[in-house]
């Protein structure tokens, strides 16, 4: 018997979707000046996705969703050319929209402190005037 395994990706963030539901471009970011998003994001890895979910701004609780895209994806050039060199993070982008497939619950969050020192370093960099988002 042949299996055919894929591959799990997350999305992290603070809005409540549904599954069937589409995550498409053209939202604010969470990050930097909040400009409309060009593009979606997606990861491979749980605990990017739950740094997805803590850092989203708005209200409401954290949630991480199994996503599946609907076209090609692409390395995060955010992350993989300045921060992650190689993809360790399994970090991924793409101006199609993403289908929502499921909710991941019962996740754990990273610890206060943890949580605090990233956020003052998100904050440090908006400071500088760093854009965390380059189209």
């Amino acid at each position: 018997m042949t299996q055919r395994f894929t591959r799990a990706y997350f999305h992290g963030a603070k809005a409540q979707l549904n599954p069937g539901d589409l995550l498409t471009p053209g939202y604010a970011s969470n990050f930097g000046k909040g400009k409309a998003a060009a593009w979606v994001y997606l990861t491979g890895t749980l605990d990017a996705a739950v740094w997805g979910a803590e850092l989203a701004k708005g209200e409401g609780p954290g949630r991480i969703y199994v996503v599946e895209p609907t076209d090609p994806i692409e390395d995060d050039p955010n992350l993989t050319d300045q921060k992650f060199p190689g993809n360790p993070t399994l970090s991924y982008r793409t101006r199609d929209p993403l289908r929502v497939v499921g909710e991941v619950t019962g996740w754990t969050g990273h610890t206060p402190e943890l949580l605090q020192a990233m956020r003052d370093g998100v904050a440090r960099a908006e400071a500088e005037g760093k854009e965390a988002i380059e189209d």
